[in-house]
C-alpha cells in the first residue's frame, strides 16, 4: 500500500473470503509421497494444499505456496469533463482545468507493484537468512532448505 494509487490489498481469496463460511475456504493440509507427485510438481516439502485460499500466507508467515496478491487502484484522478471546484482567487464556484488524463494506470501499476513485493520478499530473506555477503547468506539459505527437506 506503499504505492500511491492503491487503496486496498489483498492476499489469495481475502475479501471473498471474508464474505463466505469457512467451510469454502479452508486449505485442508495433505502429504504427497514421490509416487503422488506429478513430474512438474514444485512442492518442496511434499506437503500440499488443494487450493491456495490463503495466498500463500497464513498468519503473516508463508505456507510454501504461491503469493497470491491483488491490489485494488483508485480511478484515474484527472477527467476529460473538469470537476466542479473553486477559484482560490476569487473565491468563486469554476471547473477544475483539464491538463492531462491517463487512460489505465494498471499496466504501470502492475510494474511498480511487482517491484515492491519482490522489494518486501528480498527484505524478508534477508531478515531470515541474514549474513554479511550474498555467499553467507547462500549458505544459510540452503542449510534452511536441508533441514526443511529432512523433516
Amino acid at each position: 500500500m506503499s504505492l500511491q494509487a492503491v487503496k486496498a490489498v489483498e492476499l489469495g481469496r481475502g475479501v471473498t473470503a471474508a464474505q463466505s463460511p469457512g467451510s469454502q475456504v479452508h486449505d485442508a493440509i495433505a502429504y504427497a509421497g514421490d509416487e503422488q507427485l506429478s513430474l512438474d510438481a514444485q512442492s518442496f516439502t511434499k506437503f500440499t494444499r488443494e487450493h491456495n485460499n490463503a495466498g500463500g500466507i497464513e498468519g503473516g508467515i508463508s505456507n510454501g505456496e504461491d503469493l497470491v496478491i491483488r491490489g485494488y487502484l483508485k480511478p484515474i484522478s484527472t477527467l476529460r469533463r473538469p470537476l466542479a471546484s473553486v477559484s482560490f482567487e476569487t473565491r468563486e464556484a469554476t471547473k477544475a482545468s483539464y491538463e492531462r488524463s491517463d487512460v489505465c494506470v494498471v499496466p504501470a501499476a502492475g510494474v511498480a507493484a511487482e517491484a515492491m513485493v519482490a522489494l518486501t520478499v528480498a527484505r524478508c530473506v534477508i531478515e531470515k537468512f541474514g549474513g554479511d555477503s550474498l555467499r553467507e547468506l547462500e549458505r544459510n539459505f540452503q542449510g534452511y532448505c536441508a533441514q526443511i527437506k529432512s523433516f
